[in-house]
């Protein structure tokens, strides 16, 4: 049994599989031609926190393999209460196939999988958000083909798209130049061991999007962290990816953004609905990524 709660829990030949099955999975998608290997699976949501995009892909994706889901929203059930998590996994990992979790500190997550039964995927934490960075390299590949050996220049906050980022680049081979505000770069722990090939830190936004194959970025404040919303919009003022920041990557670059977006702010309106931009498409492939993810969670390599 294998669980996914940071990108670098399955190795680059089963991400390359992933990729693989994506490409299938969502051309038979685009031609409506059924695929539903997951019947009479069900998978479980536990939401700590809110989710557009997050929920409607994997609730959407496993009803399209043929299961079905359950939400659970930590406010409605025990846990709101002070069930302890692994109490929490003992049970419902006895009545499911399946487990994604959007919570706060990873820890939790952590604990949940320690005691679960069955697969549990991390729908994001604090820490860290594999499986929206496992369709941003799917976008990028689908577009330009393969992510190693390119560039990839993150604009913003050091928070859990970008550990996962630097996780990418380690894996996939590729460099990531990062710039962000003065004390919100990357944890010095998330940063050990990673050679200079693979992650860079870039003194202004400028230099990181030299010669950028990707630019990405995200929100100033993330959840969690609203108390902070005026001193991040202060400390991050010059951080917009802006169509003059773009003009410094490569002319064929592309931009993403996990949304949602605060145009005006980490992104200008120009870049976000410009031609460069391909944030619809990476939203979209959240919904593939995550059911190729699915079906190797729980029924191994297809090659089919």
């Amino acid at each position: 049994m294998k669980h996914f709660l940071q990108l670098r829990d399955l190795g680059r030949e089963e991400l390359e599989h992933l990729f693989r099955r994506t490409r299938i999975i969502k051309d038979r998608f685009k031609n409506y031609v059924a695929y539903q290997p997951l019947v009479d699976r069900m998978l479980a949501m536990v939401f700590e926190k809110s989710s557009t995009r997050t929920r409607v892909s994997f609730e959407a994706g496993i009803h399209q393999l043929g299961g079905s889901s359950i939400v659970l929203n930590t406010s409605e059930t025990q846990l709101g209460r002070g069930e302890p998590i692994e109490d929490v996994a003992r049970v419902i990992s006895r009545m499911v196939d399946l487990v994604m979790i959007r919570t706060f500190e990873h820890a939790i997550i952590e604990r949940f999988a320690a005691h679960s039964r069955v697969p549990v995927i991390n729908g994001l934490t604090n820490e860290y958000h594999p499986c929206q960075v496992l369709a941003d390299v799917y976008t990028f590949v689908e577009r330009r083909g393969p992510i190693t050996g390119r560039t990839v220049a993150w604009i913003g906050d050091g928070n859990n798209m970008c550990n996962t980022w630097i996780q990418a680049a380690r894996i996939f081979d590729f460099r990531l130049k990062v710039c962000t505000p003065a004390g919100y770069g990357v944890d010095p722990s998330r940063a050990a061991g990673v050679d200079e090939r693979h992650l860079a830190i870039a003194s202004r936004p400028g230099e990181a999007v030299e010669g950028a194959d990707l630019v990405t970025t995200d929100v100033w404040t993330s959840m969690g962290f609203e108390a902070q919303s005026d001193a991040r919009s202060q400390a991050f003022d010059g951080f917009t990816v802006d169509a003059a920041l773009m003009s410094a990557a490569k002319p064929d670059a592309l931009f993403m953004h996990c949304l949602p977006a605060h145009r005006g702010e980490e992104v200008t309106e120009e870049v976000l609905e410009g031609p460069q931009s391909v944030v619809w498409d990476e939203a979209e492939n959240r919904l593939h990524v995550q059911k190729a993810l699915m079906e190797y969670l729980l029924l191994g390599k297809i090659e089919a």
